[in-house]
C-alpha cells in the first residue's frame, strides 16, 4: 500500500500530470487568487477552472497565489471568477 495516495507532494504542491508545453495557438494567462493555503486549495481551484470550456491545463500555486491557465482561446475573466468563487476562493484579477 502506498504511503500517500494524494496527488499532492509533501511540499503541498499538486501535479496534474500535464506538461508545461503550450500547443501552437493556445493562450496562457496567469491569475492572482486569494485564500489558497495548501495543496487541497490548489486542487479545488484547478478542478473548477478545468471545467471551463477550452481550458487545456491549470497550475495553481498556493504559496504565490498564482494560477496559470492554458486554453484554446482567451477566457472570459468572469467565467474564471465564477469558477474560483465556486471553489471557495477569490479572483483578484490577471497577475501583473
Amino acid at each position: 500500500m502506498a504511503e500517500n495516495s494524494s496527488c499532492c507532494t509533501p511540499e503541498g504542491t499538486c501535479h496534474s500530470g500535464s506538461t508545461s508545453e503550450v500547443a501552437v495557438g493556445e493562450v496562457t494567462t496567469t491569475y492572482k487568487v486569494t485564500g489558497m493555503t495548501c495543496g487541497h486549495c490548489e486542487g479545488a481551484v484547478s478542478s473548477e477552472i478545468s471545467e471551463i470550456a477550452g481550458v487545456t491545463s491549470v497550475q495553481a500555486v498556493a504559496a504565490t497565489g498564482l494560477v496559470t491557465v492554458t486554453s484554446k482561446t482567451p477566457l472570459d475573466e468572469e467565467a474564471v471568477r465564477a469558477a474560483v468563487d465556486e471553489a471557495g476562493y477569490e479572483l483578484a484579477g490577471v497577475a501583473a
